[in-house]
């Protein structure tokens, strides 16, 4: 993607947006609907400035308390203490994200009205792309927990309600698809419209790269209308290959970029946060899925995890202090030593070499944890403790820094060794929709045998290659480490860029290869859309969700059953959960009838989560299930 200068007029909006958006969470409207009287002018192109530095679907509380559920529910990953009952509690509903952009949107909308015709005609590519970002935040919050306050929301102050409706998830789809077509129509007719420039960080006012954002998210809705209204999908799907604006294809299109290298205001801005996310939660890797990237050479693995902390020079010092039971079998296996003047020393890495050797899961087993004889070597890594206090874990971590640019990063060294750190903060690239989920979606829908699509093998290549790349990009933007650099330290390793003929590599096995046979196909395009959505957890649960993958006994990455664990696949969650809003809350009607119009309680036991469906997962296949050919 290109390069975006970071514009200082981004630092007015946020004074600007700062008077004219108390911000609303927890369902609780009315703070977010704020009299007409709080209104103060703004040039519209400062609005939408601060409305792209509000727009978040994924916000820290996310990370820290839905995200590793969602994880464990798709097998994922894994917690540090192993698979146990907890992966089945769920989470409760976080905020909704779509208000931080509606405030904006209906706040241009009282500017427009406030100007001639003919001037308020110029703002009409500016107010069609506050709706695409609104349209994008708004799948996200129905997919987490059905119905949301979206047509009546963030306009009290204009004039609006303090109590929003909730609006069904059905009609803000019919709504949403009428919003994106329009925009497309504004997109490429309109003429005389202002020159947003450096204001746009995403497309730098480029229209015609917003018309195909706008297309290509037709087809995020049109998945999921799989199993409520198929002809419909189908139809949509049609419409978005056919129109002449087309779609994400390449770099220069793929939604991916950052907010700002500097801002005054908020610093999450630029790095997005502070504080630690997945490791916080001790949230890791899984084994299977670790392994199936690993067999398959996949270069993502890489980027989505981190090395583990045994590099040669730490296998070195084990060995030398006569500890060679305590490094791992699993990474001795990958190691050949030699004997120098009497002292066994690493050599080389056997199989796959540097950088693969260091990516390791943790076991899926049901309490592993507790099987000291089987998994000890996994979960009990502090038996590695030397007596200088350094301990070193044998399996992968989260990429944090693809999720922060505030993440400092210190190099495993011995006691003996140096203190290599890398504590520069880097501001925050997020991949949002690109080429690659585009085709991801046409291969789905090929596969199905949608009039009018090339062959299913055309796309899901495409999709693929271009998620490698994607995923590529983003960690050299986001200077992960490891990436373009082996810090000097270890002779024996390896950066984790991306090498030439690796995807060539990877596209030769057979388990990235579509053969024609649908439901095995259709696995196949769903494993990939996981893997691409993993630092979009609510995609990939959504995902997961309507395909029924990973599925039991698969051939190519099975599903683990903890059905003799009182753990069957009818417990897992398929939604967040929902609490009884306060009898003073203006917004307790609104809530309670929501609940009720969508058959939810607000008890949290075995199964509640998995029977009471939000409308799009209704039909479709249970956890573990498979693909439904519709």
């Amino acid at each position: 993607m290109k390069r975006i200068n970071y514009h200082k007029s981004i630092l007015s909006a946020t004074l600007i947006g700062a008077a004219i958006c108390i911000g609303g969470c927890n369902d609780d409207f009315t703070e977010t609907n704020q009299s007409k009287d709080s209104v103060v002018t703004a040039d519209p192109t400062y609005l939408f400035a601060q409305a792209v530095l509000e727009f978040e679907p994924s916000s820290y509380m996310l990370w820290f308390a839905n995200a590793p559920g969602f994880y464990y529910t798709l097998q994922t990953a894994v917690p540090s203490g192993s698979i146990t009952d907890n992966v089945i509690e769920g989470s409760e509903r976080q905020d909704i994200q779509s208000i931080s952009v509606l405030n904006y949107v209906n706040a241009l909308k009282y500017e427009r009205s406030q100007m001639t015709e003919e001037k308020s005609a110029q703002y009409e590519g500016v107010a069609a792309a506050m709706d695409v970002l609104s349209v994008y935040l708004g799948i996200y919050d129905t997919d987490i927990c059905g119905d949301i306050p979206f047509t009546e929301a963030a306009n009290a102050r204009y004039g609006g309600t303090l109590t929003p409706k909730y609006d069904r998830v059905k009609d803000l789809y019919d709504l949403w698809l009428t919003m994106l077509d329009n925009a497309i129509q504004t997109f490429t007719n309109s003429s005389n419209q202002i020159d947003l420039g450096t204001q746009d960080v995403i497309y730098n006012g480029d229209w015609s790269k917003w018309a195909k954002l706008a297309n290509s998210m037709k087809l995020k809705i049109a998945a999921r209308l799989i199993f409520q209204d198929y002809s419909h999908a189908e139809s949509i799907v049609q419409e978005v290959v056919s129109a002449s604006c087309g779609i994400l294809d390449g770099e220069e299109d793929d939604f991916l970029f950052h907010k700002a290298d500097a801002n005054n205001s908020s610093n999450d801005y630029v790095f997005h946060w502070n504080n630690t996310t997945l490791w916080y939660s001790g949230t890791h890797a899984s084994q299977p899925l670790i392994n199936f990237m690993l067999e398959n050479q996949d270069p993502r693995v890489r980027f989505i995890y981190e090395k583990n902390d045994w590099n040669s020079k730490v296998i070195d010092y084990f060995l030398a202090n006569d500890r060679k039971s305590d490094i791992p079998s699993f990474i001795l296996e990958n190691v050949e030593t030699e004997t120098v003047d009497g002292v066994e020393t690493f050599k080389a890495w056997k199989g796959l070499g540097e950088p693969w050797v260091r990516y390791y899961g943790l076991p899926v087993a049901y309490n592993a944890q507790a099987y000291a004889s089987l998994y000890g070597e996994w979960f009990n890594y502090s038996t590695n403790t030397l007596a200088e206090g350094k301990t070193f874990r044998p399996y992968s971590r989260y990429q944090e820094e693809m999720l922060r640019g505030r993440n400092d990063f210190t190099l495993p060294t011995p006691p003996d060794g140096p203190v290599i750190e890398d504590t520069n903060d880097q501001p925050w690239y997020g991949m949002y929709m690109t080429t690659a989920e585009v085709n991801f979606y046409l291969a789905e829908f090929a596969t199905y045998g949608v009039n009018g699509l090339q062959d299913a093998s055309t796309y899901f290549n495409k999709a693929v290659k271009a998620s490698v790349e994607e995923y590529d990009r983003l960690a050299r933007l986001n200077k992960i480490p490891y990436y373009g650099t082996t810090y000097d330290y270890d002779s024996h390793e390896k950066a984790i860029d991306l090498q030439s003929g690796e995807i060539e590599t990877m596209m030769s096995h057979e388990d990235y290869q579509l053969t024609g046979n649908k439901e095995l196909d259709l696995e196949k395009i769903f494993i990939q859309q996981l893997l691409h959505f993993t630092f979009q957890p609510v995609d990939q649960f959504a995902t997961g969700r309507r395909s029924g993958v990973p599925k039991f006994n698969s051939t190519i990455w099975p599903r683990e059953d903890y059905s003799s664990n009182n753990m069957p696949a009818e417990y897992y969650p398929r939604r967040t959960s929902v609490t009884d809003p306060s009898p003073t809350d203006l917004m307790y009607d609104q809530i309670i009838q929501s609940y009720e119009n969508q058959g939810f309680s607000t008890t949290m036991g075995k199964g509640i989560l998995n029977s009471e469906r939000i409308w799009q997962d209704e039909g479709a296949p249970q956890w573990g299930e498979g693909p439904k050919i519709p």
